[in-house]
């Protein structure tokens, strides 16, 4: 039995200072956004998990930000006979605990994980909205070089040979035209 640590931020300037989780045997660490569910070191946490180890998260919302995902990483954790702690939220689940109460509370906080979610993502089309309005928003950086795409098709290099000596993909170099 392992006592196994997961801890997430969203973005890489941001640190796991604020998420100690003391006497973890292994911890499985990621900078992903928690949108999304495909994220590597969840997927090997839940791969590695094994029967009664304990699996510690500083908080719900590090685990998921949807409550569909949420229940399904906790139900597939606890079917593995695994427990789940959640530290701030003071709950624990485990497939041999049925606590309706600390379903309830999880359903709850994960809803709320949700709603804050959609909260963030509305001010920030809003706030961006407004800033186009102002003409101070840009968009963000171009990642590829059009210009030197351009010059390159027209030194009659085709899609492949551009993309491998720009180290983009081929649909990149056919957008760009």
């Amino acid at each position: 039995m392992a006592k196994v640590g997961y801890r997430r931020v969203s973005t890489t300037e941001q640190n796991f200072d604020r998420q100690a989780l003391d006497g973890c045997d292994k911890v499985f660490e990621e900078k992903a956004s928690g949108a999304t569910r495909e994220r590597a070191a969840l997927n090997d946490l839940i791969a590695w998990v094994r029967d009664g180890d304990e699996v510690v998260v500083w908080s719900i919302d590090r685990l998921a930000r949807d409550l569909r995902d949420l229940q399904e990483v906790v139900s597939t954790l606890t079917a593995k006979g695994a427990s789940v702690t959640f530290v701030s939220e003071r709950l624990s689940f485990s497939g041999s605990q049925d606590d309706a109460l600390s379903r309830l509370q999880l359903q709850m906080m994960g809803a709320f994980a949700e709603f804050e979610r959609n909260i963030i993502r509305r001010r920030q089309a809003e706030g961006i909205a407004k800033a186009k309005e102002r003409g101070v928003y840009k968009g963000r950086k171009a990642k590829v070089d059009a210009a030197a795409i351009r010059q390159l098709r027209s030194d009659g290099l085709g899609a492949t040979a551009i993309a491998d000596m720009l180290g983009i993909a081929r649909a990149t170099v056919y957008r760009v035209g």
